[in-house]
């Protein structure tokens, strides 16, 4: 028996719309990557039962492609080239007639659509929020999306509705892969017999294409990588596995040091409580990243959780859009369903968590006093985008009475869902509770939460 050969020969060449080469854009295969010539031609080798796609990681002097607003032509499946052993492909891009270090990004985590419930709310809460956002940020920028995995619930069903309900919202939506994106009875594709004809990341790829790439805007170099490593019997590992970290490697070795970084991901890597969900290998991402300063956006926990890693890399673990599966209107740890919007000026980053139809002041949720079970006698403050910088103070009557204390609880409203509709849902407390103890006879209480950026949102309680 001949041994069946898995090599293919991919060459072509990245132009413009006049059919201009374009030099130096980064080309890969998903493990081999080379840059195009003067004549802006490429030539790669691929092993086509490791690599599924070529892809450019698209220049920032160029728009970034795609259709009916999805990211698209960047990449092309090998198995539906024309050829054999040597298969061809051009990418087309179009010049930016404006080029601009400004621009919106909007992060958002696990939808999670179960079914026509779930798609309903989708549909008719979040995309009609966001739709209502970006058509206001349109008129000054250019707006870019990314999903950050779970898009459905592992329901196979559900990819062709949630590709439509993300089409032509305004901005360029790219994918990100997660755990519950996969086919979770089969392995991922590096776990897979050599030659499997399918693999858990393969309906993903059929809609939205390959899980790992990167792509320039502005002073942006924007990664997004698969860190859930699929095993088979309906298991798996959040980390990076050796070829991704590989893959990795290679991407930001055309990145000169110092460059900012998004890194999109689906499982966080360096949440302080509740990490259960972090990846295993994060130290080796640590390596990598060092010598970048670095946004992390990530999900999977279905709560929302501020990291200030260090000097140059930052967390953002974004509340769920669906938050705890849609069973109401917060996430685990009391966050409001929503996302993250993220204003971009150069390297300037100030990120907001927009509330799901909610205007973007509100930013803390406060518990009268008597509402929160285990804090009767306190008012009590959720501020979900809170970290090291910020502070949440209140005045009372007119006089500052300093901080809020803050403490450790599971938030109110999240109890209430469980126990309202006798779910079993997994028990979660959190760190950005705070609590304030009125003197009798107040009257009026202003809480001020000062973010990481200086601004400060207010909360009047009339007592």
């Amino acid at each position: 028996m001949v041994a069946q050969n898995y090599k293919i020969t991919v060459m072509g060449k990245v132009c413009n719309q006049l059919g201009n080469g374009i030099p130096n854009v980064v080309v890969n295969d998903g493990a081999n990557f080379v840059k195009t010539n003067m004549k802006g031609e490429y030539r790669i080798v691929a092993d086509t039962t490791k690599s599924k796609f070529v892809t450019i990681s698209t220049p920032s002097e160029y728009m970034l492609p795609h259709k009916d607003g999805i990211a698209y032509g960047f990449y092309a499946a090998i198995n539906k080239l024309k050829g054999k052993s040597v298969r061809t492909h051009n990418f087309i891009l179009n010049k930016r007639e404006n080029e601009s270090d400004k621009f919106y990004y909007i992060a958002i985590s696990d939808p999670q659509i179960n079914d026509e419930h779930d798609y309903k709310r989708w549909c008719n809460e979040t995309v009609k929020d966001l739709k209502s956002e970006i058509s206001r940020m349109n008129k000054e920028r250019e707006v870019i999306g990314i999903t950050l995995g779970d898009l459905v619930f592992s329901k196979r069903n559900i990819w062709e509705p949630f590709k439509k309900s993300i089409k032509n919202t305004g901005m360029t939506t790219f994918m990100c892969i997660g755990n519950h994106d996969m086919i979770k009875s089969i392995p991922s594709l590096e776990n897979s017999p050599k030659g499997a004809k399918i693999y858990s990341e393969m309906d993903f790829m059929n809609y939205f294409g390959p899980t790992d790439y990167s792509f320039n805007i502005g002073k942006i170099h924007v990664v997004t990588i698969n860190n859930i490593n699929n095993m088979q019997h309906n298991k798996y590992v959040e980390m990076l596995t050796p070829s991704k970290l590989e893959w990795l490697r290679k991407d930001l070795s055309y990145i000169p040091k110092g460059s900012m970084i998004f890194l999109n991901m689906h499982a966080p890597g360096w949440n302080k409580w509740y990490p259960y969900a972090n990846m295993h290998n994060t130290p080796m991402l640590d390596k990598l990243l060092q010598e970048y300063d670095v946004h992390v956006f990530c999900g999977h926990s279905h709560f929302y959780q501020d990291v200030d890693v260090n000097e140059h890399l930052y967390q953002h673990n974004i509340g769920a859009a669906g938050g705890a599966w849609w069973w109401g209107d917060v996430n685990r740890c009391g966050a409001p369903n929503g996302y993250m919007i993220v204003d971009v000026d150069g390297t300037k980053v100030r990120c907001i968590y927009k509330a799901t139809g909610k205007p973007t002041e509100y930013q803390i949720h406060v518990y009268k006093k008597g509402e929160f079970s285990t804090q009767k006698d306190f008012i009590v403050a959720n501020v979900w985008d809170y970290d090291d910088k910020c502070s949440v103070e209140w005045i009372q009557d007119g006089v500052n009475k300093g901080k809020m204390e803050q403490f450790k609880d599971k938030d109110e409203e999240y109890s209430r869902i469980k126990n309202e509709h006798h779910v079993n849902l997994p028990e979660c407390y959190t760190t950005h509770l705070f609590r304030l103890k009125p003197e009798q006879g107040a009257k009026k209480i202003e809480i001020i939460f000062t973010n990481h950026y200086g601004d400060k949102y207010k909360e009047n309680i009339v007592l």
